[in-house]
C-alpha cells in the first residue's frame, strides 16, 4: 500500500527515531527519555533533526548547573532541599572568595590583627608614659614632688587605658557594630 499523494514527504535530513539513536550511540529507549519534539510524523514513523536533538540535549546540561530557587520561605521547607543547600554553599564560597580577594588587595584585615597591632602599641605607648615623670624630674629639678605626683597619676590613669586596650576592643567593636545598624 503507498502513501497518499497528498502526504508530507520525510526530508532527507529528517532522521527516524530508530536511526537517530544509532548515530548518537544510544538505545531508542535511552532517545526516548530524552524528550526531544519530533519535527514531523509521517505515518507511523517519527522524524527528528540533527538540530533539535543538539538544543535539547544544551538545554539540558544548563538546566542542570543552573540552581533551582525556591519559591517559599527556606525556613518553612522541611529538611531543606538538596537544591537550596547547594545555592548556600555556592553562595558561602562566593563571599568567601571575595573576602580572600580583598585581603590580598589589602582593603580588610582580620579583627585579631587589630587586636595585635594596637596591644603592641599601647604597651609601648605604657613604657614611654612610665618613663616621662622621671625624665620629668631630672630636666626639671626644681619642680616640688606634689607636682611630678600630680603628673604621674594623670599617666597612670592613661598607662592603665592603654595597657587594658586589648581587651576593650572587642567590646568597641561590638558598641560600633551596635550603632551602626
Amino acid at each position: 500500500m503507498s502513501p497518499p499523494k497528498n502526504a508530507p514527504r520525510p526530508e532527507p535530513h529528517w532522521l527516524n527515531k530508530s536511526a537517530m539513536a544509532a548515530s548518537l550511540g544510544i538505545s531508542v529507549q535511552a532517545f526516548d527519555k530524552w524528550g526531544v519534539e519530533p519535527i514531523a510524523k509521517v505515518g507511523r514513523s517519527v522524524y527528528y533533526t540533527v538540530a533539535d536533538v543538539v538544543h535539547n540535549r544544551v538545554s539540558h546540561e544548563i538546566e542542570k548547573y543552573q540552581p533551582k530557587i525556591l519559591e517559599t520561605n527556606p525556613d518553612e521547607v522541611e529538611g531543606k532541599s538538596i537544591e537550596y543547600e547547594r545555592l548556600r554553599l555556592t553562595k558561602a564560597q562566593a563571599d568567601g572568595q571575595e573576602l580572600k580577594n580583598a585581603k590580598e588587595r589589602r582593603e580588610v584585615i582580620e579583627a585579631e590583627f587589630n587586636i595585635f597591632c594596637l596591644s603592641k602599641v599601647s604597651a609601648e605607648v605604657a613604657s614611654i608614659l612610665d618613663t616621662v615623670p622621671l625624665s620629668f624630674k631630672r630636666r626639671f629639678p626644681e619642680l616640688e614632688a606634689k607636682h611630678i605626683e600630680h603628673l604621674r597619676r594623670d599617666l597612670v590613669k592613661a598607662q592603665n587605658i592603654a595597657a587594658d586596650l586589648d581587651c576593650r576592643i572587642p567590646e568597641y567593636l561590638d558598641e560600633y557594630l551596635a550603632s551602626s545598624d
